[in-house]
């Protein structure tokens, strides 16, 4: 990955308490928030030690279990798949924070640790009052993002998109990012949807050793391919469905994500309407599946008001803007249909 070129645009001087997070959306790219978070207590206790990090981080735990993931030396920080693609190659665990950062502080030093990956943890329910310091106040502009916390040493997030908008704040330790746009998607090779190393499909091409000859059209991924490295108090914006791979670059690390949708509530993820197009749509002869491209392009792809805009608006039921009444309705039916 040393042919990766594209740089991200980097915006200084951000605060907290005054985020952009219109022109950020507006902006559909990725962006990186230098500063963002330096004065969180959390980063300034990094900055003095891994050791003050942890002391900190168990001042606010109050004794519930925690789940992580852990691997052999031989995952090299990279939670990933054995052979075959059917079975990951950690195990997931639940224990207690205290004990979990105690293991982890334990190979600090080895030149070989184990994986350790504690990844997507709710802050409220793991730290509470980990957010009176440490917190970008999305409550504030009325934006439902609960904040998550990932604790771990040098593992690697393999590259995935989510659905949500993501604002990754770096704690402790450095990270390295590496993003592409959702164009590449078939030029990154992703892995099986199920089982998967964090919930979502990823990349089966090692960034650290492209295996060209099995995954030639990687090559016309690079040239879209953008990376930065943050320092503990940076953030980076990366937009809906972008591909992003994150690496811990030290010993140590923690991060604190906020995922939000630009959606209201009553609109579920467009994941369901994958799984049942694979399952009603996909198999079908090929010019049953031209046909229905079209019906798609018609009614979801194109503009939001085309398909009703000849009827009377009260005829145009689904047809028209979904509110949190007609997203029960249209639950409730579909829930009805695929229980024939």
């Amino acid at each position: 990955m040393d042919t990766v070129a594209g740089h991200i645009r980097e915006l200084e001087g951000c605060r907290p308490d005054a985020l952009p997070l219109d022109a950020l959306l507006d902006g559909g790219e990725p962006v990186v928030l230098r500063g963002l978070v330096r004065e969180w207590p959390l980063v300034e206790a990094g900055r003095a030690s891994a050791g003050d990090a942890i002391d900190y981080l168990l001042g606010f735990y109050d004794g519930r279990p925690i789940q992580y993931s852990r691997g052999d030396p031989e995952v090299a920080g990279r939670p990933f798949y054995k052979p075959g693609f059917t079975e990951l190659n950690t195990v997931a665990l639940r224990g207690r924070l205290d004990d979990y950062l105690a293991e982890v502080s334990s190979h600090r030093d080895d030149p070989r640790p184990p994986t350790f990956y504690m990844a997507s943890a709710l802050v409220d329910g793991c730290l509470p009052g980990l957010r009176a310091g440490n917190d970008l106040g999305f409550a504030a502009l009325g934006v439902h993002a609960p904040p998550a916390i990932w604790i771990g040493n040098r593992t690697i997030a393999s590259c995935h998109y989510d659905a949500p908008n993501n604002i990754a704040c770096v704690a402790v330790g450095r990270r390295r990012f590496t993003l592409f746009p959702p164009d590449q998607i078939a030029n990154l090779y992703p892995g099986p949807l199920e089982p998967s190393p964090g919930g979502q499909a990823v990349t089966l091409v090692d960034f650290a050793d492209p295996d060209y000859e099995r995954f030639p059209r990687f090559r016309d991924a690079l040239p879209s391919a953008r990376r930065a490295e943050l320092e503990p108090g940076d953030a980076i914006f990366i937009p809906s469905m972008w591909w992003h791979q994150v690496e811990g670059l030290d010993a140590f690390n923690v991060l604190v994500n906020y995922w939000w949708s630009s959606m209201p509530a009553h609109i579920p993820t467009p994941m369901h309407a994958l799984y049942h197009a694979m399952w009603t749509i996909r198999d079908r002869p090929e010019r049953e599946k031209q046909a229905w491209r079209e019906v798609f392009e018609y009614y979801v792809f194109g503009a939001a008001d085309r398909a009703g805009a000849h009827l009377p608006e009260a005829a145009r039921k689904v047809l028209g803007p979904i509110d949190d009444t007609l997203a029960r309705q249209l639950r409730a039916m579909l829930i009805g249909k695929l229980n024939r």
